[in-house]
């Protein structure tokens, strides 16, 4: 006997979340928690019942699971942290002084009230590039004290939770400053290929 078991709802959807847990289905929303569940006493016993994994295997591969987990975190994390500091905030500055010469250039033919209407736009962009800048430099320091706090932990799935709960968000903050950076800063100065290329390019 057998019947349809295809879902092809929205698993993201608040509505699906309320059905899994009216169903009894544990919503677990991060990769610890979900690593956690194979040490529980009904996993174990599954396993071990069925003849796929001993205790011993199981807990071996736990720990190899939270041990991928942090160095794939490591590495993004490292990559972002140079990239942020060596490219996309020397950017950042080159594009900002690249309008300060131009604001320069445009005081010294316009007078004072046309210079004033013309400036505006650049002048609120000089200053929130300013802001983003700042903001980096302050989140790539957060990101590296976030991995060296993390990497003195011996134990690797309290490892995987640090990294998840500290160093994975300060990625976050910096990837949306330097998306918002992406939309201000010329094509040909942004140093990384930008969304829409990696999207729409071939």
């Amino acid at each position: 006997e057998s019947r349809n078991i295809l879902f092809e709802g929205n698993g993201y959807s608040p509505e699906w979340h309320q059905e899994a847990e009216r169903r009894g289905l544990r919503g677990i929303k991060d990769l610890p928690n979900a690593f956690n569940t194979y040490l529980e006493e009904n996993s174990v016993r599954l396993f071990e019942e069925t003849g796929v994994l001993t205790r011993r295997e199981v807990e071996a591969r736990y720990e190899v699971m939270n041990e991928t987990f942090v160095k794939k975190l490591q590495i993004e994390a490292r990559v972002l942290g140079d990239l942020t500091q060596n490219h996309i905030i020397p950017t950042a500055i080159k594009f900002q002084n690249t309008l300060i010469e131009n604001l320069r250039g445009i005081k010294e033919l316009f007078d004072e009230e046309e210079y004033r209407q013309m400036s505006e736009n650049q002048l609120m962009t000089i200053r929130k590039i300013s802001g983003y800048i700042e903001t980096l430099r302050k989140n790539t320091k957060e990101l590296i004290e976030d991995r060296k706090i993390a990497n003195k932990v011996e134990d690797m799935a309290q490892r995987a939770r640090l990294y998840y709960d500290n160093v994975l968000p300060t990625m976050t903050k910096i990837r949306i400053v330097v998306d918002k950076l992406e939309m201000l800063i010329d094509d040909e100065l942004w140093p990384l290929p930008k969304y829409r290329e990696l999207l729409f390019w071939r």
